[in-house]
């Protein structure tokens, strides 16, 4: 059984996907299959609305009905950049998502690597009590993984109470004026295409926050720094997107003027990368900040563009 605490009021099934890092269909099933109680009381709508300190339990399904993720476990050759008793840190590649989805159509995912290593250090695997967060299919990085259902749970807490600090490095088409302020602007999914989401505030959206800083700027791009506050679906393509200055290489996102640039740049990848994460680690109390290095193809489009490559964090 895992055992949540709701920080702010939401949708039961909402708070599941970040909560437990599954799809809102696993946690529309798992709520329909009364394997989640509300302050001691079981819920049968998905729809229920949580209130600030809520406590939220969850049961595994049994073996007749679970639809926990049957993952065949997949040697990725995952990097490494941190590992306790508690997590693991690796650093995600580009073009591979972390999940299945219908999206994926049986190809391998981060989650089968994680599998793997799981297999590897004689952990039993619940692909509920792994992941910890998520990042974009494109999307670089910092990805925490949790080794164990109690290290999951603190470490989820940590997510819904912002402790965690994210910085992420995006370069983007123009120059932002100013060169650093806060983007606080909430988001939802479009009503147009509900694969992608926007900016804009109804009952629906969700708050998210965003710090950027300009490291530097040349030849019509701008190498931004960013610290997520919040963790909404797409948060900094869109937020970056909002203020006209959209990140180089994405194709959801992108404008006329970065669709050119990435062209004439020879730029075929997201130029968005998770840096530095910094967290408690459930195994010793400590706080740990992981760096995951910039991958090729991000140097080599900071290269063409005659961007320096970030050596250190800004303060």
């Amino acid at each position: 059984m895992q055992h949540f605490s709701a920080v702010s009021p939401q949708r039961l099934d909402t708070f599941l996907v970040s909560a437990i890092g599954c799809t809102r269909t696993h946690a529309q099933r798992l709520v329909r299959a009364e394997c989640v109680a509300v302050n001691g009381q079981t819920v049968r709508k998905p729809s229920h609305v949580l209130c600030a300190d809520d406590a939220i339990t969850v049961e595994p399904f049994d073996d007749d009905r679970h639809d926990r993720i049957a993952l065949e476990p997949i040697d990725l050759q995952l990097p490494i950049l941190y590992e306790d008793d508690a997590c693991i840190v690796i650093n995600k590649p580009a073009g591979i998502a972390v999940h299945p989805a219908p999206t994926t159509k049986g190809e391998p995912t981060v989650l089968h690597g994680i599998a793997f290593l799981y297999v590897e250090r004689a952990l039993p695997f619940a692909a509920h009590a792994a992941l910890v967060h998520r990042l974009d299919k494109e999307t670089t990085g910092c990805l925490l993984v949790a080794k164990t259902p109690d290290a999951h749970h603190e470490l989820q807490q940590q997510f819904q109470s912002r402790t965690v600090r994210k910085t992420y490095l995006a370069l983007v088409a123009g120059a932002p004026d100013p060169a650093s302020a806060v983007i606080d602007a909430p988001v939802g999914r479009k009503l147009t295409d509900r694969t992608k989401m926007s900016v804009f505030r109804t009952s629906v959206s969700r708050e998210a926050r965003t710090v950027y800083r300009t490291r530097q700027a040349c030849n019509g791009c701008a190498l931004l720094e960013c610290d997520l506050h919040t963790g909404r679906t797409h948060q900094i393509r869109v937020h970056l997107s909002s203020i006209d200055h959209p990140i180089i290489g994405d194709i959801a996102y992108g404008s006329p003027q970065s669709r050119a640039l990435a062209e004439s740049l020879a730029i075929v990848s997201l130029c968005l990368h998770a840096w530095h994460l910094t967290f408690v680690s459930p195994a010793n109390g400590a706080e740990h900040t992981t760096e995951a290095p910039v991958p090729p193809a991000f140097v080599a489009a900071l290269q063409r563009t005659g961007c320096s490559i970030p050596s250190a964090k800004t303060e």
